[in-house]
C-alpha cells in the first residue's frame, strides 16, 4: 500500500516536471519585444495600443495599426460568465486605457485600467447589481485620471500585471489557468516589456 503511494506521488511529480519543461521549450520561441520591433521594421513606436483577445488568450501590443507582439495571457478565475459585477471575478470587456503604473504590485508590476467606467457603472446600476448610493460614491471616487479608490472593491484593482513570485510555475504551464481577481495576467517579464511601452491614457480595448 505504502509502496503505491509513493509510486504515485513520484509519478506526479515526473509528470509535473515534465509539463513544467514542455512549457520552458514553447516560451523558448517567444521572441522579445526588441526582436519584434526589428522584424516588424518598426525604429520608433507610434500610438500605443492594446487589445485583449479573451477567447484566444492574447493580449496583442500595436503601434498605431501594425500588431507588434501578442502575449500569452490569462483571465479572471471566473471569465465566461459576464454578469456585469463588481465582484464576479470576471475579466471585463469594453473599452478602457491605462489610468495608472505601479512598480510596487504583489504581481510584479500593475497596468491598472479605469474599470469600471461610466458604461459599466451604468450597467450595473440597469441590472440592480449596485445600488444609487454605491454608483454615486464609485463615480466620485474616480481620480482625475479615471482611477477608482481599491477600498470600493472587495476583488481589488482590475489591470493587467505579472505572475509575482509563482512566476516560473504559471509562466511555463502550457495549457490555460485562469486565476486572477478579474484582471489579465502575464508573465513578469512580459509585464516588463509592457511597462516600457505603456503609458497612463494608453487604450485598452477588451474583446470576448
Amino acid at each position: 500500500m505504502i509502496r503505491n503511494i509513493i509510486y504515485f506521488i513520484i509519478s506526479l511529480l515526473l509528470f509535473f516536471i515534465a509539463t513544467i519543461l514542455y512549457g520552458i521549450i514553447l516560451n523558448g520561441t517567444e521572441v522579445t519585444l526588441d526582436e519584434a520591433l526589428i522584424q516588424k521594421g518598426i525604429v520608433q513606436f507610434g500610438k500605443v495600443s492594446i487589445v485583449v483577445d479573451r477567447s484566444n488568450y492574447k493580449l496583442n501590443l500595436y503601434s498605431d495599426s501594425t500588431l507588434v507582439k501578442s502575449y500569452k495571457a490569462v483571465f479572471g478565475k471566473h471569465s465566461g460568465r459576464r454578469n456585469k459585477m463588481l465582484t464576479d471575478f470576471d475579466t471585463p470587456i469594453g473599452s478602457y486605457f491605462i489610468c495608472e503604473k505601479s512598480s510596487f504590485n504583489k504581481y510584479h508590476k500593475m497596468l491598472k485600467i479605469n474599470y469600471p467606467n461610466e458604461n459599466d457603472l451604468a450597467d450595473m446600476l440597469r441590472l440592480n447589481s449596485i445600488t444609487k448610493n454605491e454608483y454615486s460614491l464609485i463615480m466620485k471616487s474616480k481620480n482625475r485620471l479615471g482611477c477608482v479608490d481599491n477600498k470600493l472593491f472587495q476583488n481589488g484593482e482590475i489591470g493587467i500585471h505579472g505572475t509575482g513570485e509563482y512566476n516560473f510555475i504559471f509562466t511555463n504551464l502550457p495549457f490555460v489557468f485562469n486565476w486572477t481577481n478579474g484582471s489579465i495576467a502575464v508573465s513578469n517579464e512580459n509585464i516588463d516589456e509592457l511597462f516600457s511601452v505603456v503609458n497612463v491614457g494608453t487604450p485598452v480595448n477588451i474583446k470576448f
